[in-house]
This record gives structure tokens, C-alpha cells and sequence, in this order.
């Protein structure tokens, strides 16, 4: 993938941040990977990259739970990153006292998290996903979102408008509210779901069409069929985005009485799921086994991974957490194959080094105990 635009790490820095007083690392590999007894601080990690792009972090935690607990409830995460041959400092954090995160670029103040989006594209996978597709269907939308925000970057500001505008109509219709304030409110409502629906669309239909492309790759991982499903969606079905909306906006309308009683919006994209199958099976993916749901998850990751570089030009940054801890020995060389040949920067983790003793000559191996990082195996970083 060396025609995409590839964002490279090559030096980490936490301040305050969870068990970290400071933590720095220089970093000088495509793949890395942390290693050490579980508590060690390794997940930590992670999720300190991933707040070096748009959004809530990969454990969605609030700010103030993100500091040191013993420190001043300040913490910070910057870094170095190689974009087009060019270095480019960018970090975020909260500061002593406050409320909002800040993000900074090269030592200047940015308003709003979007513009790391420019910098990183950051994709994750984690231990709490495992259940994703037995929960609840608001987490396998948020996923969903986190996928489409990728490729699309007004998505997140898109469903927070979306939300917020669900909310104040909830609002008004406990409050009473005139006609002609919940119209003005519903036309928005309207907008908002439709194209917050109609971009989930457009990532499930090339998702899929990048999911059928890697059934020729080989790889040991089953591939999974993907749709969104919805009553907005079933309704809503081959209409124009202006028609979709009109519909919504009629809907809303007309079901003001029964949304007032159950204190909720009771239609809408904010209610679709996203319906994930074995293909091979022609099974739903919550009656998988345990290890085929964890299979199909990273088939997912490895096909948004590619989808993301087509569609934005940049290669995204893998965040893998615990990935390799319940494959053979096989399907881990076979991952670490098909991530090396994907050309980003992917950060893995693992209880045990051997879990990584496929990985190629030039990957980084770290262990990380007393709250710092010991570099194990690989070159030394900046």
C-alpha cells in the first residue's frame, strides 16, 4: 500500500496519564509491541494514541478519569508524527481544573479534535469489542460510527448534532411545546438522521465490497456478511436523500403523541443495528462460536483498515489489544503477515513476548514494567 499516504509515530509521550507520572518512547518500527504482567499499563497506551484523533478515546472514559490518580488531574499525550516527510508535533490532554479537551498542533491552540484527522487516521481493537455482536445494538452503531468517521470525518460532528437534536426534541415534547417550535426542530431531526443514515450506508455497502475483495486473499480469518438494518432504513428504501428526509419529518410528526408518552423517540437511524453474519455459515454472528466472533472481528478491522486507505489516501494507525493471545500459532504469523503488508503503523499487546516471535526482524518489542517501557527486540527509536 506504499501509494497511500502513511502516518508514522516515532515518539510517544505521556504526562499524568493514568498509571504513567511521564512515559516516553521512541519508536522506530511499522509494527510495536508492548509486553508485561496484566496491570502493567499496557492498554494505557493504547488508548493514549487514540486520543491523538477525533473522538472520545477507545475506552470512551471521561477526562477527569484519565488523569494520574496522583497528580493534579492534568494529563497530556503528545507526539511526533512522519507524514509526507515531514515531522509534526500534535498532542491533546486537559488542563489542571478544566473541563474541555485541547488539542494543539505544533505548539498552537486547534478548536476541536477533527483536525488530527489530517494527521491520523487511528482504527482499534480491543477485549470489550468481544461481545459486540451479542450486546446491545447501540454499541454495534457506535462501532459502525467509528468506522464510517474514519473515512468520512463530519461524521462525528454529524451524529453528535443528531443526538443533541433527538434530545431537545425529547425535551420539548415533555415540556409541552408549541407546533411550530417542534417542526423547526423536526426539520433538523430530519436532516440530521438521513444523512447520518445514508453515510452508515455508504460504509457498509464499500465495507462489504472491500470484505468480498479479501475472500480471494486467503487469510485465515472467516468473512463476514454486513447490513444495515432499520425500520428508518426498510421505509426509507430507494428514496432520494430529500424524499428520506420528508418521510422522517412526517413520522416524527406524526407520532409526537406516542413519543411523548414513552418519553423517547421511538423511529429513527438513532434505532438501527448493525446485522453482522458468517458468510460461510450463513450464520448470525451472535450464534458463532466465542473464537469465530473474535475471527470475524479481525477480518472486519483488516477490511476497514484497507477500506480507509482507498478511500481517505492515508494508511490508518492499528490499535490491536490483546489480538494475539487466542489465535494458533498459524493464524498469528498469518495476521502479522497481512498487517505488515497493509504499510501503516500497528501497536500490539500481549501478556507473553512469544506471542510475537513472528513478527519480522525490524518490529519493536517493548516490556512495560515500573511504569516504563524497556525496549526487548528491534531498532532503537529517535
Amino acid at each position: 500500500m506504499t501509494e497511500f499516504r502513511t502516518a508514522r509515530l516515532t515518539r510517544l509521550s505521556l504526562t499524568g496519564f493514568r498509571n504513567y507520572e511521564t512515559l516516553s518512547l521512541g519508536l522506530a518500527a511499522k509494527l510495536v509491541a508492548f509486553v508485561g504482567a496484566n496491570g502493567a499499563g499496557k492498554t494505557n497506551i493504547l488508548e493514549a494514541i487514540s486520543f491523538l484523533t477525533a473522538g472520545r478515546g477507545l475506552r470512551r472514559a471521561t477526562l477527569a478519569d484519565i488523569a494520574r490518580k496522583e497528580g493534579d488531574g492534568s494529563w497530556s499525550v503528545a507526539a511526533t508524527v512522519l507524514l509526507d516527510g515531514l515531522e509534526t508535533r500534535i498532542g491533546t490532554g486537559l488542563a489542571t481544573g478544566g473541563t474541555g479537551r485541547k488539542v494543539r498542533i505544533d505548539g498552537e491552540d486547534v478548536r476541536g479534535s477533527e483536525s488530527l484527522l489530517d494527521y491520523m487516521r487511528v482504527l482499534w481493537l480491543v477485549p470489550s469489542m468481544d461481545g459486540l455482536f451479542t450486546g446491545a445494538a447501540s454499541e454495534r452503531r457506535r462501532f459502525l460510527d467509528r468506522l464510517t468517521l474514519a473515512i468520512d470525518p463530519a461524521h462525528g460532528r454529524r451524529v453528535s448534532d443528531f443526538e443533541n437534536a433527538l434530545r431537545q426534541r425529547n425535551r420539548l415534547l415533555d415540556q409541552g411545546g408549541s407546533d411550530a417550535f417542534l417542526s423547526a426542530l423536526e426539520l433538523q431531526v430530519a436532516e440530521l438522521g438521513t444523512a447520518v443514515s445514508i453515510a452508515r450506508g455508504d460504509t457498509v455497502g464499500l465495507l462489504s465490497g472491500m470484505i468480498a475483495e479479501q475472500a480471494a486473499q486467503g487469510l485465515p480469518f472467516p468473512h463476514a456478511g454486513i447490513a444495515l438494518e432499520g425500520a428508518f432504513e426498510a421505509e426509507t428504501l430507494g428514496l432520494s436523500a430529500s424524499d428520506r428526509e420528508d418521510h422522517y419529518r412526517l413520522l416524527l410528526k406524526e407520532g409526537r403523541p406516542r413519543d411523548r408518552a414513552a418519553g423517547r423517540t421511538l423511529n429513527g437511524p438513532h434505532l438501527s443495528d448493525l446485522k453482522v453474519t458468517h458468510a460461510a455459515k450463513s450464520m448470525p454472528a451472535a450464534q458463532s462460536s466465542t473464537g469465530e466472533q473474535k475471527a470475524l472481528l479481525i477480518g472486519l478491522v483488516l477490511a476497514h483498515a484497507e477500506l480507509t486507505s482507498k478511500v481517505s489516501g492515508m494508511t490508518p494507525v492499528l490499535l490491536l489489544d490483546e489480538v494475539a493471545a487466542h489465535l494458533d500459532p498459524d493464524r498469528r504469523a498469518a495476521l502479522f503477515a497481512k498487517l505488515n503488508s497493509l504499510g501503516g503503523q500497528v501497536f500490539m499487546t500481549g501478556t507473553d513476548e512469544g506471542l510475537f516471535s513472528a513478527l519480522p526482524e525490524d518490529a519493536q518489542v517493548f516490556e512495560i514494567r515500573d511504569h516504563h517501557g524497556h525496549l526487548l527486540k528491534g531498532p532503537t527509536g529517535p
